[in-house]
Protein backbone atom coordinates (compact mmCIF):
# COMPACT_ATOMS: atom_id res chain seq x y z
CA UNK A 1 0.00 0.00 0.00
CA UNK A 2 1.55 3.01 -1.04
CA UNK A 3 -0.02 6.60 0.51
CA UNK A 4 1.49 10.19 0.44
CA UNK A 5 1.51 12.10 3.33
CA UNK A 6 1.45 15.66 3.15
CA UNK A 7 2.43 18.93 4.81
CA UNK A 8 0.83 21.87 6.59
CA UNK A 9 0.85 25.30 7.08
CA UNK A 10 0.11 27.36 10.22
CA UNK A 11 -2.16 30.47 9.61
CA UNK A 12 -1.12 32.51 12.46
CA UNK A 13 0.19 30.80 15.64
CA UNK A 14 -0.32 32.87 19.27
CA UNK A 15 0.66 30.90 22.46
CA UNK A 16 -2.19 31.67 24.91
CA UNK A 17 -0.45 30.33 27.80
CA UNK A 18 2.03 27.88 29.49
CA UNK A 19 0.15 24.63 31.42
CA UNK A 20 0.87 23.54 34.70
CA UNK A 21 1.74 20.34 32.54
CA UNK A 22 4.94 21.99 30.95
CA UNK A 23 2.76 22.16 27.67
CA UNK A 24 1.34 25.37 25.95
CA UNK A 25 -1.67 26.46 25.17
CA UNK A 26 -2.32 27.90 21.45
CA UNK A 27 -4.54 28.96 19.00
CA UNK A 28 -3.73 28.50 15.13
CA UNK A 29 -5.35 27.44 12.10
CA UNK A 30 -3.81 24.50 10.21
CA UNK A 31 -4.00 24.17 6.64
CA UNK A 32 -3.00 21.34 4.47
CA UNK A 33 -0.45 21.69 1.82
CA UNK A 34 0.29 19.03 -1.33
CA UNK A 35 4.05 18.74 -0.90
CA UNK A 36 4.29 15.47 0.23
CA UNK A 37 6.46 12.51 1.14
CA UNK A 38 5.77 8.77 -0.18
CA UNK A 39 4.80 5.95 2.16
CA UNK A 40 4.99 1.89 1.49
CA UNK A 41 3.55 -0.18 3.57
CA UNK A 42 3.78 -3.93 3.10
CA UNK A 43 3.07 -7.00 5.03
CA UNK A 44 5.82 -8.58 6.04
CA UNK A 45 6.66 -12.52 5.27
CA UNK A 46 9.33 -12.67 8.05
CA UNK A 47 7.86 -14.01 10.83
CA UNK A 48 11.05 -13.86 13.12
CA UNK A 49 11.03 -9.73 12.71
CA UNK A 50 11.88 -9.26 16.10
CA UNK A 51 10.05 -5.86 16.63
CA UNK A 52 7.45 -6.53 14.07
CA UNK A 53 8.75 -3.55 11.92
CA UNK A 54 11.42 -3.27 9.47
CA UNK A 55 12.16 0.57 8.97
CA UNK A 56 13.76 1.72 5.80
CA UNK A 57 13.97 5.66 4.27
CA UNK A 58 15.48 7.14 0.95
CA UNK A 59 15.59 10.54 0.23
CA UNK A 60 16.31 13.33 2.60
CA UNK A 61 18.67 12.00 5.14
CA UNK A 62 16.53 11.13 8.53
CA UNK A 63 19.39 11.31 11.14
CA UNK A 64 18.82 9.47 14.38
CA UNK A 65 17.97 6.06 15.63
CA UNK A 66 15.23 4.85 13.02
CA UNK A 67 13.49 2.60 16.04
CA UNK A 68 12.83 6.36 17.46
CA UNK A 69 10.95 7.61 14.11
CA UNK A 70 7.37 8.12 14.26
CA UNK A 71 6.55 5.67 11.83
CA UNK A 72 7.95 3.28 14.01
CA UNK A 73 6.73 4.43 17.17
CA UNK A 74 3.00 4.58 15.38
CA UNK A 75 3.47 0.81 14.33
CA UNK A 76 4.65 0.25 18.00
CA UNK A 77 1.42 1.64 19.49
CA UNK A 78 -1.19 -0.37 17.66
CA UNK A 79 0.99 -3.50 18.44
CA UNK A 80 0.05 -2.95 22.17
CA UNK A 81 -3.42 -2.58 21.61
CA UNK A 82 -3.42 -4.93 18.69
CA UNK A 83 -1.11 -8.12 19.50
CA UNK A 84 -2.07 -10.08 16.85
CA UNK A 85 -1.04 -6.89 14.62
CA UNK A 86 1.19 -8.34 10.56
CA UNK A 87 4.72 -7.88 10.62
CA UNK A 88 4.90 -4.93 8.02
CA UNK A 89 7.96 -3.50 6.09
CA UNK A 90 7.87 0.02 6.05
CA UNK A 91 9.66 1.99 3.51
CA UNK A 92 9.83 6.15 3.75
CA UNK A 93 10.47 8.49 0.84
CA UNK A 94 11.18 11.61 2.32
CA UNK A 95 10.56 15.19 0.49
CA UNK A 96 9.21 17.37 2.90
CA UNK A 97 12.18 18.97 5.18
CA UNK A 98 12.64 18.44 8.42
CA UNK A 99 12.53 20.72 11.54
CA UNK A 100 10.83 23.40 9.18
CA UNK A 101 7.52 23.77 10.82
CA UNK A 102 5.62 22.03 8.51
CA UNK A 103 4.63 18.95 10.24
CA UNK A 104 6.36 16.65 8.13
CA UNK A 105 7.01 13.71 10.67
CA UNK A 106 3.93 14.25 12.37
CA UNK A 107 2.15 13.71 9.13
CA UNK A 108 4.00 10.44 8.54
CA UNK A 109 3.55 8.79 12.13
CA UNK A 110 -0.10 9.87 11.37
CA UNK A 111 -0.29 8.44 8.13
CA UNK A 112 1.15 5.31 9.56
CA UNK A 113 -1.58 4.40 11.97
CA UNK A 114 -3.64 5.19 8.57
CA UNK A 115 -2.12 2.77 6.64
CA UNK A 116 -1.96 0.16 9.43
CA UNK A 117 -5.56 0.60 9.85
CA UNK A 118 -6.39 0.23 6.00
CA UNK A 119 -3.55 -2.70 5.25
CA UNK A 120 -4.32 -4.62 8.10
CA UNK A 121 -8.31 -4.27 8.24
CA UNK A 122 -8.34 -2.74 12.25
CA UNK A 123 -11.76 -0.96 11.59
CA UNK A 124 -10.61 2.22 13.90
CA UNK A 125 -12.99 5.28 13.46
CA UNK A 126 -11.05 8.63 13.15
CA UNK A 127 -11.95 9.47 16.47
CA UNK A 128 -9.78 6.38 17.33
CA UNK A 129 -7.22 7.18 14.99
CA UNK A 130 -6.65 10.93 16.33
CA UNK A 131 -6.40 9.39 19.94
CA UNK A 132 -3.57 7.16 18.55
CA UNK A 133 -1.86 9.96 16.92
CA UNK A 134 -2.08 12.15 19.95
CA UNK A 135 0.05 10.11 21.66
CA UNK A 136 2.41 10.27 18.60
CA UNK A 137 2.51 14.44 19.07
CA UNK A 138 0.57 17.39 19.40
CA UNK A 139 0.36 17.72 15.74
CA UNK A 140 -0.40 14.82 14.54
CA UNK A 141 -4.02 14.41 15.24
CA UNK A 142 -4.65 17.24 12.10
CA UNK A 143 -3.26 14.69 9.44
CA UNK A 144 -6.14 12.39 10.50
CA UNK A 145 -8.71 14.81 9.53
CA UNK A 146 -6.64 16.77 7.02
CA UNK A 147 -8.45 19.35 6.19
CA UNK A 148 -8.09 23.21 7.35
CA UNK A 149 -8.71 23.47 10.95
CA UNK A 150 -9.00 25.92 13.75
CA UNK A 151 -6.71 24.31 17.13
CA UNK A 152 -6.33 25.25 20.89
CA UNK A 153 -5.32 23.35 23.32
CA UNK A 154 -1.51 22.02 22.70
CA UNK A 155 -3.30 21.84 18.79
CA UNK A 156 -5.41 18.75 19.62
CA UNK A 157 -8.50 20.30 20.26
CA UNK A 158 -9.75 20.81 16.15
CA UNK A 159 -12.75 22.41 14.67
CA UNK A 160 -13.18 21.92 11.06
CA UNK A 161 -13.32 25.19 9.11
CA UNK A 162 -14.38 26.33 6.11
CA UNK A 163 -11.62 27.95 4.22
CA UNK A 164 -10.96 27.35 0.63
CA UNK A 165 -7.30 28.66 -0.41
CA UNK A 166 -7.73 26.92 -4.00
CA UNK A 167 -7.63 30.24 -5.88
CA UNK A 168 -4.28 30.79 -4.94
CA UNK A 169 -0.57 28.95 -5.30
CA UNK A 170 1.60 28.45 -2.38
CA UNK A 171 5.62 28.88 -1.59
CA UNK A 172 7.10 27.42 0.48
CA UNK A 173 11.38 28.15 0.96
CA UNK A 174 13.05 26.89 3.84
CA UNK A 175 16.14 28.24 4.09
CA UNK A 176 18.23 24.51 5.49
CA UNK A 177 18.48 26.16 9.37
CA UNK A 178 17.75 24.48 12.14
CA UNK A 179 15.39 25.94 15.00
CA UNK A 180 15.24 24.63 18.13
CA UNK A 181 11.50 24.56 19.34
CA UNK A 182 12.65 25.07 23.17
CA UNK A 183 14.85 27.84 22.52
CA UNK A 184 11.73 29.34 20.11
CA UNK A 185 9.77 28.75 23.01
CA UNK A 186 11.84 30.47 25.66
CA UNK A 187 11.66 33.67 23.57
CA UNK A 188 7.55 33.90 24.03
CA UNK A 189 5.57 35.94 26.29
CA UNK A 190 2.07 34.13 26.23
CA UNK A 191 -0.67 36.37 26.00
CA UNK A 192 -4.56 36.49 24.75
CA UNK A 193 -4.89 37.81 21.40
CA UNK A 194 -7.79 40.28 20.25
CA UNK A 195 -9.23 39.52 17.60
CA UNK A 196 -8.76 35.63 17.86
CA UNK A 197 -7.30 33.93 14.39
CA UNK A 198 -10.53 32.03 14.12
CA UNK A 199 -12.11 35.71 13.11
CA UNK A 200 -8.82 36.86 11.04
CA UNK A 201 -9.02 34.25 8.35
CA UNK A 202 -12.93 35.01 7.89
CA UNK A 203 -11.79 38.38 6.58
CA UNK A 204 -10.33 38.96 2.61
CA UNK A 205 -6.63 37.46 2.76
CA UNK A 206 -5.53 40.63 1.80
CA UNK A 207 -6.28 42.10 5.16
CA UNK A 208 -3.95 39.80 6.89
CA UNK A 209 -0.68 41.13 6.42
CA UNK A 210 -0.77 42.94 9.78
CA UNK A 211 -2.68 40.98 11.84
CA UNK A 212 -2.34 37.45 11.45
CA UNK A 213 0.65 36.71 13.31
CA UNK A 214 2.88 34.12 14.60
CA UNK A 215 4.40 34.64 17.90
CA UNK A 216 7.46 32.75 17.25
CA UNK A 217 8.33 34.72 14.37
CA UNK A 218 9.89 37.72 15.91
CA UNK A 219 12.34 35.84 17.89
CA UNK A 220 12.96 33.36 15.51
CA UNK A 221 13.67 35.90 12.72
CA UNK A 222 15.97 37.83 15.38
CA UNK A 223 18.36 35.04 15.73
CA UNK A 224 18.36 34.28 11.91
CA UNK A 225 17.56 37.26 9.90
CA UNK A 226 17.34 35.31 6.65
CA UNK A 227 13.75 33.98 7.64
CA UNK A 228 12.78 37.86 7.42
CA UNK A 229 14.33 38.28 4.45
CA UNK A 230 12.50 35.31 2.83
CA UNK A 231 9.46 36.46 4.01
CA UNK A 232 10.18 40.26 2.42
CA UNK A 233 11.12 39.03 -0.42
CA UNK A 234 8.23 36.77 -0.89
CA UNK A 235 6.06 39.97 -0.22
CA UNK A 236 8.47 41.90 -2.65
CA UNK A 237 7.25 39.22 -5.64
CA UNK A 238 3.58 39.58 -5.12
CA UNK A 239 2.63 37.85 -2.20
CA UNK A 240 -0.85 38.74 -0.13
CA UNK A 241 0.46 37.20 2.78
CA UNK A 242 3.78 35.90 3.76
CA UNK A 243 4.70 34.20 7.34
CA UNK A 244 7.23 31.58 9.42
CA UNK A 245 5.16 28.62 9.57
CA UNK A 246 4.86 26.89 13.36
CA UNK A 247 8.25 27.75 14.90
CA UNK A 248 9.96 27.39 11.71
CA UNK A 249 12.48 27.72 9.84
CA UNK A 250 10.14 27.66 6.69
CA UNK A 251 8.66 30.72 5.57
CA UNK A 252 5.12 30.37 2.91
CA UNK A 253 4.00 32.91 0.95
CA UNK A 254 0.26 32.80 -0.59
CA UNK A 255 -0.05 34.12 -3.92
CA UNK A 256 -2.33 34.99 -7.18
CA UNK A 257 -2.88 31.50 -8.95
CA UNK A 258 -1.37 32.19 -12.30
CA UNK A 259 1.37 34.85 -12.26
CA UNK A 260 4.88 33.96 -13.47
CA UNK A 261 7.10 33.87 -10.36
CA UNK A 262 10.33 34.76 -10.41
CA UNK A 263 12.01 33.60 -7.20
CA UNK A 264 15.46 33.65 -7.09
CA UNK A 265 16.48 32.39 -3.68
CA UNK A 266 20.16 31.08 -2.52
CA UNK A 267 20.83 27.93 -4.75
CA UNK A 268 21.06 26.15 -1.09
CA UNK A 269 17.18 27.13 -0.14
CA UNK A 270 14.60 24.67 -1.22
CA UNK A 271 11.82 26.03 -2.36
CA UNK A 272 8.48 23.98 -3.29
CA UNK A 273 5.46 25.83 -5.33
CA UNK A 274 2.09 24.43 -5.26
CA UNK A 275 -1.64 24.87 -5.62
Amino acid sequence: MLIFPNCKINLGLNIIRKRTDGYHDLETVFYPVQWQDALEGVKSEVKSLESGVSFTSSGLNIEGDPNNNLCVKAYNLLKKDFPELSPVQLHLHKIIPMGAGLGGGSADGAYTLTLLNNLCQLGLSNGQLIHYALQLGSDCPFFILNKPCWATGRGENMQEIALDLSAYQFVIVHPHIHVSTAAAFAKITPRIPQPSIQQIIQQPIETWKNVLLNDFEPGVTAQHPEIGTIKETLYHKGALYASMSGSGSAVYGIFPKYPVLNLNFPSAYLVHQSS
